[in-house]
Order: C-alpha cells, then structure tokens, then sequence
C-alpha cells in the first residue's frame, strides 16, 4: 500500500499546529503570563520554546520523515539490530489512546457549552446559577456521554476519509476558521471600556509578579509551559513527518507550527483579561476559567449570547483539531501493526475509544467516588499519567535516540532535519542536546513528580 502524503505544506503545517493547539493555549497559558510576569513571562516562554520545544519536535518530524512509519514500525526501520528502541512505540501508541480517553470528554464541554449559548440556556442567568449550569453538566451522565459520543463519531468520520480528503481538507477550514473567530474575539475585547488595564496586566512586564512568584518558579512554569504545548512525546506529531515532503527543513516547519500554537495563546489572552477586567471579574485557570468565569463576562456584554456562542466554537475547533490528528495517529499504527484496512481501524478504534472514555465521564457523577492516582478523579489521573510521565519520558527517548550512538545517531537526525529549503540546525547543539536538554527534561519529569 503506498504511504499517504500531505497534499500542500500548509496542510502540513495547520494539521500539526492543530494537533498543538488545544484547551490548555486557552486554559492555563494567559493566566501564567498574567501571575507570573507578563512580558517577563513570555520572553522565558519564548527561550525554553526555542532551546526545548523547538529541538525535540525537529527530533520527532525525523524519526517520522526518514522512516515513513509510524511509532513502532519508525523506531524498527531506524534502529541498530537488536535494539529495544521500538519498545516505546507502543507506549507512545498506548499515550495517545489514553489522551483521547479524557480529552473527548473535555471537547464534549465545549461543544456542548456552544450549543447552551446558542440557543440562549444563560439569558437571564447571573452568579451562582452560572456556577450551576457547569455543575449540571457534570452531574448529568447522559448530556456528558452524548456529547462525547458526538465528539468521538465525528472524528473518526472525518479521517475515515483519509489524509487529504479528510483529515487535512477538514484541519485546512477549521483553523483558518478558528484563527479568524481568535482574531475577532480578541479586537472584541479590546474595544471593550476598561480593557487597556487588562492589557497592561497582560502583557506588561512586572517585577512585582516576578518577585511574588519566585524566579526560580518563574523559569519553571515557563520551562513547562514551553515543554508541554507542542504534545511531544506520545509521537502525535510524529506521524506527520511521516506524511511530510522533503521539500523544507524541519527546523523551519517546527518554528511555523511552534510560531502559530503560541499565537493562539498569546492572542487568547487579548480575549480573556481585557473582557475580565472591563467587567471586574477576577481571572482563573483551568476549567473554571472557560465554564464560570467567561460566562460571567459574556452575559455582561452587548450581544453576548452571540459572543459567547463564538467563543466556545472557537474552543471546540481548538480542541478537536487535536482530536482528530490523535485519532490519525491510532489509526496510523493499527493499519501498520496490524496490517488492517483505514475502515477496519476506523471501526475498532471508534468502539475502543467510546468504550474507554466512560470512566472519564462517569468518574464526574455515577463514579465520583472513585479515585485511581491518590485523590485525584479518573480525568485528573488520566492526565496525570499522560502529561507528568509519557509526555516528558517520551521526550526523553525520542532525545536520545536522535542523538546517542546507542540510537539512530546525530549525525542521521542532522542529515534528515537539515533535508530541503529552510532554516538548518547548527551541529554546534551537539554538546546541547546531548547533555543539556536531557537535563532540562529530566528536571520537568522530576517535578512533575514531586509537584
């Protein structure tokens, strides 16, 4: 069977900037920049991008490139006879079903809040009862499930289409979408009376914040921050280098892909302070943030039904890019391990992961007792596994696998990324990325350990 390919670079590029973007560029990233420095901040964001991020996606776009496989078969095509590289695959095959066991459940929020302020379910509503609306949702196993089901059914459609006709045709029209609603929401907020304070909170630099926080705890959300946006390590973006032409240089294609996931982060946080601090609402993160707090604000503004509407879409295209280019990457490995055909993998992985995102739905309400990883529920534990263990230990792996003699070698992983027209790395990061960046990761898997 001929391997797929990408159909132009820019579907390359918004497919796997897609897979990037997600909940947590919305979520977490503004309410860092904001506690944690403001410009400050996204200057220490920006560095560990480019000395972290940016190096260990080229070190996945390789693998997946020189080898035209995914994970498992990457590592095997790649590997010294009789190495145990390969072994990874299937944990990095394994990561992704776990992501999706939760991160459907999370799409299926937002989706299911897009529709809430399309048809009007918070006119009239203030305070508590806002509060309310979100408690309701995870109280009730039948909007949580038929959600998710929505989520999980419409993903798999789209890529049972395949690559080009489905999975990229689809990305191509949902970010270009998304980046104009982020563009919008944000000129929005900017309008709004008060707004120049939430800016000023925002983005400018401030001693006072850095001082309160703690350098050192600074630098490491910062480090974090820059670690985890990309999803490294779980060869989600791997499978896209296996897709990709040699046309361009993967140091060039991971500044694009890295250069657009942190503007939808910065510009993220246009909409949210500005709207927050026009309508003196005090700023969160995490869920509370998306499913309280703007709310809140949305029923405060003129027209807000609409702009609420248009926010939680622009959430769901978000989330569920990531969605589908997860999904991509399960299929990917099934039609090669298991030598199935694109409908059969599309089948068993669509039952399997229906089946398996229950416990994640079911832990907020009929299963709220039950508790997997210390106190933590079953999405919180699911998470815990994947972002604080697979995610930096894969990383790790992949690392060292494109830069020891015991692996593929520097010298392999230089030729592949240097491969086309762009931006080439330097062999002078030799020492770096041998020595260094493994310590950087290695500080990240510990603290998320400890923390």
């Amino acid at each position: 069977m001929k391997k797929e390919s990408f159909g132009s670079r820019i579907g390359f590029i918004l497919v796997s900037a897609g897979c990037a973007i997600g909940i947590g560029n919305v979520w977490k990233f503004p309410y860092l920049v904001g506690a944690y420095g403001g410009g400050i901040f996204v200057l220490f964001y920006l560095l560990f991008l480019i000395v972290m991020g940016i190096p260990v996606m080229t070190m996945e776009l390789a693998v997946g490139r020189a080898s035209r496989k995914s994970a498992v078969g990457a590592y095997s095509a790649l590997e010294k006879p009789g190495s145990k590289w390969h072994i990874h695959g299937w944990f990095a095959f394994a990561g992704c079903a776990l992501l999706m066991m939760y991160y459907t459940t999370v799409s299926g929020w937002m989706l299911s809040y897009f529709f809430k302020f399309a048809f009007g379910t918070f006119e009239g509503l203030a305070g508590e009862e806002v509060d309310a609306v979100f408690g309701g949702l995870l109280a009730d196993p039948q909007e949580m499930t038929l959600s998710m089901i929505a989520v999980v059914l419409l993903g798999f459609l789209v890529c049972s289409f395949g690559l080009q006709k489905g999975l990229e045709k689809v990305t191509k029209i949902m970010m270009s979408a998304l980046l104009i609603l982020i563009v919008l929401l944000a000129l929005h907020s900017l309008t709004l009376p008060g707004a120049a304070k939430g800016v000023s909170f925002y983005l400018l630099p401030s001693i006072e914040n850095v001082r309160a926080a703690g350098l050192v705890n600074v630098l490491s959300q910062a480090m974090n921050q820059a670690f985890f946006t990309l999803s490294l390590g779980i060869a989600a973006i791997e499978i896209f280098g296996s897709y990709m032409s040699d046309e361009y240089t993967l140091t060039g294609e991971a500044v694009r892909i890295g250069a657009l996931d942190t503007f939808v982060a910065l510009v993220s946080g246009l909409i949210i302070f500005p709207a927050c601090f026009s309508y003196q609402v005090q700023p969160d993160a995490g869920p509370s943030l998306i499913f309280i707090t703007l709310p809140k604000v949305f029923l405060h503004m003129t027209g807000g039904r609409l702009w609420g509407a248009l926010f939680f879409l622009f959430m769901t295209f978000a989330s569920f890019s990531t969605v589908i280019a997860v999904f991509e990457n399960l299929l990917a490995n099934s039609i090669e391990n298991f030598g199935w055909t694109r409908k059969t993998a599309v089948l068993v992985n669509c039952v399997f992961i229906l089946i398996a995102s229950m416990p994640c739905v079911l832990g907020y309400n009929l299963w709220s007792d039950l508790h997997i990883i210390g106190a933590r529920d079953v999405l919180d534990s699911e998470d815990f596994i994947v972002s604080n263990l697979l995610l930096p230990i894969g990383s790790l792996v992949y690392l060292l696998f494109c830069v020891t003699k015991w692996g593929w070698g520097f010298d392999n992983y230089l030729a592949e990324c240097n491969k086309g027209k762009g931006l080439k790395m330097s062999p002078k990061f030799k020492r770096f990325f041998q020595f260094g960046l493994p310590a950087l990761i290695l500080f990240i898997l510990i603290q998320g350990l400890i923390g």
